[in-house]
């Protein structure tokens, strides 16, 4: 199953390649446009260095984000095909054709992140306070997002009659970054926003990541991060696996 996907995801790049656009359009219109003056809201004596090290641990987790707005399409546009109904009749575990999903999307995130975090380097983002140790945390964290994410992106592709609706559907994946800590503080928010920002799964690993990689203080973000990303990878099984053993839909 993990092979098909691989392979389906090999014939049809461009989807892949659009999702990958956008962080890296992002993290470059950020930078270069609006670098200055976003840095001038950091302090005193910040410049564009200093607003490229915060701008990109939160640009790493919404490539996560959308590469997984993949998955959700790919699920919409493999259930109604006569392959779904064989796989039900066939002796394998019915899991696998979920699973199969799921590991393929997760290495689609890394790929997408190595290539995101490449254009950042080669931009100037630097991580020289992170330890060898701070560096597998980080990753661990950001594959732990993208498991959850992409659980999450499965019961959207599932419930989504087509694979237009299950990518409306998946859209919060990639909204959802854009209002928390990913470009500016959450304390530089108005009041009334703040709670939006501050109570969804982004910000505390936004924070999280950005102090794995910069050597800065987490907190509690860290628990707060994991206990997101166990609750939504929990919350999206049970949901792709309701689903999926429902009748199939034509």
């Amino acid at each position: 199953m993990l092979r098909r996907n691989l392979l389906h995801a090999r014939r049809y790049p461009s989807m892949t390649l659009n999702l990958l656009l956008t962080p890296v359009v992002l993290l470059l219109l950020f930078v270069y446009i609006f670098g200055d003056t976003m840095s001038a809201g950091m302090g005193e004596g910040a410049d564009r260095s200093a607003y490229i090290a915060y701008l990109v641990p939160g640009l790493l987790l919404m490539t996560v984000g959308s590469t997984t707005i993949g998955t959700a399409v790919s699920v919409s546009m493999d259930m109604p095909e006569g392959i779904m109904a064989r796989f039900r009749t066939m002796a394998i575990h019915r899991g696998s054709v979920l699973v199969g999903h799921v590991v393929g999307s997760v290495l689609q995130c890394v790929i997408s992140v190595a290539l995101v975090g490449a254009v950042a380097v080669a931009i100037g983002f630097r991580s020289h306070d992170a330890t060898v140790l701070e560096w597998v945390a980080a990753f661990g964290l950001m594959m732990l997002f993208a498991l959850a994410l992409t659980w999450l992106a499965v019961g959207m592709g599932l419930v989504g009659p087509n694979p237009e609706a299950a990518s409306n559907n998946a859209m919060p994946l990639i909204f959802l970054p854009l209002i928390s800590s990913a470009f500016v503080p959450v304390d530089a928010m108005p009041g009334w926003f703040r709670p939006i920002a501050e109570y969804q799964p982004f910000t505390p690993a936004n924070e999280t990541l950005r102090g794995l990689l910069l050597g800065t203080e987490i907190g509690n973000n860290g628990w707060f991060a994991l206990g997101w990303c166990l609750g939504l990878t929990v919350l999206g099984y049970l949901w792709s696996k309701s689903r999926f053993n429902r009748e199939p839909r034509h």
